[in-house]
């Protein structure tokens, strides 16, 4: 529930009756596969789905954030924030669980110094985000973005909370100083549209632009062969503050945003068609390497085990050297899987196969800079390595595939003991952070690819 305190909605945690104690880590899982990459470190994270991941270094400790999603049977457990100290990484312990209210799901994180950012969001079918979204009424779940002043990261606390009139936000980005860049529904639009806001007094967030694309509003019409547009979010903002780029399906998106409430579009990239279209992830991740002129882009496959006749989703690099004529000048291999695991194809595996997250928190400068290397959480296929030295021929260099599960563990497209890897994180001292539906991997580069992933071949400017 929430409260009001001088016209600021401040959301009611729950008390102890769900909280987890703290907890150590447990044995590294046995029948791993790897090529260059190997585990150091693994907690089962209370066999909890969980999606995405942040980090801060505070005082020479270092603080893993993430949020358990809401069980789905009846009476389940709330979502939850929950941090861990990683600072030793063979032993990452969980030293907070703070839930949230009935009704309102949290799944991803976002950071900069001492300020957190959640989202909320409610359960969405495509045929929800493709009708224009109708006002929440004030007795619906929770929804929209929390603020946590995370001063102690040890000890998350509320701050603030704002409400997009809708089903909520996903995928937000807040790079630090004055504004975070929020993908939120909003009442008469279809799907999602980017949303900025002034987080300089988080007790009180203000919106100070909103960008969508032709299609959205509910009073504009799409031809019957034309994707619906929407955000999936994060945007990426320039060290300078003046351009964003983001995956807004179909396409990719520059914008000039040096005044910030009235954006210009720059120029965009078309990448649906020809690639793939399914839903509002289908252009998911843009990640810019602002000195090199470049766009790392990928989708999300939707279906299961390739079911429903779905392509493979895009992972592409884009020449961004001029934000008005973008254009493509590489598709990435798609993973083979290793002969020991007794299958041909990904395809044959429980689960979706397909690039997911990649590390994308680069404004936060506790996360190694982008490089040469590229880790992909690839949904049921574990965590691949891919080398851009040359973007014009992407090549695989290594990879991570985390064995069954004892038991059937959750995912976004069901339970199964396979291992869904979801998103991936690096750090700046080279720790490699997985979670997915069989828990919370960590890991480190060998052989050939040692010392790689610390390489800053594009630094980010400080803010």
């Amino acid at each position: 529930m929430t409260i009001s305190t001088n016209g600021v909605r401040i959301l009611v945690l729950i008390g102890a009756m769900f909280f987890s104690l703290p907890s150590s880590a447990g044995p590294i899982p046995k029948g791993w596969l790897s090529n260059n990459i190997k585990p150091i470190g693994y907690s089962d994270l209370e066999h909890r789905l969980t999606i995405k991941i942040a980090i801060k270094k505070t005082g020479g400790r270092w603080y893993l954030f993430t949020a358990y999603s809401a069980d789905k049977e009846p009476n389940g457990r709330p979502s939850a924030l929950v941090v861990f100290d990683v600072t030793d990484p063979a032993d990452p312990r969980r030293i907070k669980v703070i839930p949230v209210p009935p009704g309102a799901d949290m799944s991803q994180v976002t950071l900069h110094g001492d300020l957190l950012i959640t989202n909320f969001q409610q359960s969405v079918t495509r045929e929800t985000m493709a009708a224009p979204a109708a006002p929440n009424p004030a007795a619906g779940p929770e929804e929209g973005i929390v603020l946590w002043d995370v001063s102690d990261p040890a000890d998350p606390r509320q701050v603030g909370h704002w409400e997009t009139g809708a089903y909520g936000t996903h995928r937000n980005s807040y790079p630090g100083g004055k504004y975070a860049y929020v993908t939120a529904a909003r009442p008469g639009f279809r799907g999602m549209q980017l949303v900025v806001l002034d987080v300089s007094n988080p007790a009180r967030p203000l919106e100070v632009m909103h960008w969508f694309e032709y299609g959205q509003d509910k009073d504009e019409t799409l031809p019957q062969d034309k994707p619906l547009p929407s955000f999936h979010g994060p945007a990426q903002i320039s060290p300078d503050g003046k351009a964003l780029v983001m995956g807004y399906t179909p396409d990719v998106v520059n914008l000039d945003i040096s005044d910030i409430a009235h954006p210009k579009l720059v120029g965009k990239l078309t990448m649906i068609p020809p690639f793939v279209f399914n839903g509002a992830q289908s252009v998911h991740t843009v990640l810019p390497y602002w000195n090199r002129k470049l766009l790392y882009v990928s989708g999300e496959a939707r279906f299961p085990s390739c079911s429903n006749g779905e392509a493979l989703s895009l992972q592409a690099m884009v020449d961004n050297k001029d934000p008005a004529h973008p254009f493509l000048i590489s598709v990435f291999p798609p993973p083979v899987p290793p002969k020991s695991l007794g299958i041909t194809d990904f395809c044959d595996r429980p689960g979706r196969f397909g690039p997911h997250n990649i590390s994308t928190e680069i404004h936060n400068p506790d996360v190694a800079r982008p490089n040469d290397l590229i880790h992909v959480a690839y949904f049921n296929a574990g965590l691949w390595v891919y080398d851009i030295h040359d973007p014009r021929l992407p090549t695989i260099v290594g990879y991570f595939i985390p064995p069954d599960s004892l038991q059937p563990e959750l995912s976004q497209t069901g339970s199964s003991k396979t291992y869904i890897a979801q998103d991936t994180l690096t750090d700046t001292r080279g720790n490699i952070y997985m979670i997915g539906s069989g828990g919370l991997y960590i890991l480190r580069d060998t052989g050939e690819l040692d010392g790689r992933t610390l390489r800053n071949d594009d630094p980010q400017a400080s803010r």
